[in-house]
């Protein structure tokens, strides 16, 4: 079967070129496996930190978001059969969706919603996930709660921030603030339904003040923390909770202990990795976004569909990632 990979030949210090299309066996499900064939991608930030820090002398196969179709199954499957479309984000210890045919844990996978073609959906899954977790499971927010708490999104443009801020402007009654610095990206992020839009680029603290708001309850910082970190303690409450997803070289905990600030990693790759009692929740999860959807309730994220699924087009879907200037997801579709 086809797939694109990163290869020891073709590495090159870790940049685009590394991604070559490449012929593998096609893989047998065990236990709670699907076999997939995937229809639909799309590129997350992940991949290309997986690509630029690759160093192996096997080929790595990248992708986490799909849509495909079940082709089998394994002998512990009781989620699904042969036949169903199905969608998910994968897992990072296994190979990943960038490939004619792929294995994927039945308990991180669900069906793909029924309002949507292959493309429009599989921008979601990764994003839906990350974003669902880091807000209810990390932030301990509650559904139809948190009247009067006031959430700012760092990076509300981007794919994470970008379903964060419509479940939580849909599913709850915070008021929702949303970061962006160039004018499509912060129109697209008053579209999604942040009650107010700010530039990141420009000290947050005094953005905050320009709009009347003093102080923020909850943050979720998607990209840049080390950057912001200091606004963030200055513009949370005491006993406010502030989430993370990205990687900063270090966080010096210490200037969280005078407000008592709460400090919450969200990695949805957790469950996964570890195999941990409650895996199946990202199943649930999928299945409740996916219901979310065709209920009208929140949208696709798609940004722009780069074509089939090729080595060429995978590169320039990287290129672009790298440029931190995407809006929305990147998508491609068909081998």
């Amino acid at each position: 079967m086809k797939a694109i990979a990163i290869t020891a030949a073709a590495q090159a210090n870790g940049n685009v070129d590394a991604l070559q299309e490449i012929e593998i066996e096609k893989p047998v499900a065990h236990g709670h496996d699907l076999l997939v064939q995937v229809n639909a991608i799309s590129v997350n930030p992940v991949d290309t930190k997986v690509r630029a820090g690759f160093n192996a002398d096997t080929p790595r196969i990248l992708g986490w978001d799909a849509v495909g179709v079940v082709a089998d199954v394994g002998d512990g499957v009781t989620l699904f059969k042969p036949g169903d479309t199905v969608w998910y984000a994968g897992a990072l210890t296994r190979p990943g969706s960038n490939s004619e045919y792929q294995l994927v844990d039945e308990r991180i996978v669900a069906l793909k919603p029924g309002s949507l073609d292959n493309a429009a959906a599989a921008a979601l899954p990764l994003t839906a996930i990350t974003a669902w977790e880091m807000l209810f499971d990390r932030l301990g927010v509650n559904e139809n709660g948190n009247e009067g708490d006031v959430l700012l999104i760092v990076g509300a443009a981007g794919g994470v921030g970008s379903i964060m801020t419509q479940l939580a402007r849909k599913l709850t009654k915070m008021t929702v603030i949303g970061t962006a610095s160039r004018p499509a990206s912060q129109q697209w992020v008053t579209d999604l339904g942040a009650h107010h839009v700010i530039d990141h680029s420009k000290l947050l603290t005094e953005e905050l003040a320009r709009i009347g708001i003093q102080h923020v309850t909850h943050v979720a910082s998607l990209n840049n923390t080390e950057e912001h970190y200091q606004q963030l303690i200055e513009a949370l409450i005491p006993q406010g909770k502030l989430a993370l997803i990205d990687d900063p070289e270090t966080l010096d905990a210490r200037p969280l202990k005078a407000k008592s600030i709460s400090l919450h990693w969200e990695f949805m790759f957790t469950r996964s990795m570890f195999e941990t009692q409650d895996i199946i929740e990202q199943h649930r999860l999928l299945t409740r976004v996916a219901s979310l959807i065709d209920d009208g309730v929140i949208k696709t994220t798609l940004g722009e569909h780069f074509g089939a699924i090729n080595a060429e087009n995978l590169r320039k879907a990287h290129r672009l990632l790298e440029s931190h200037r995407a809006v929305g997801k990147i998508v491609l579709e068909g081998f």
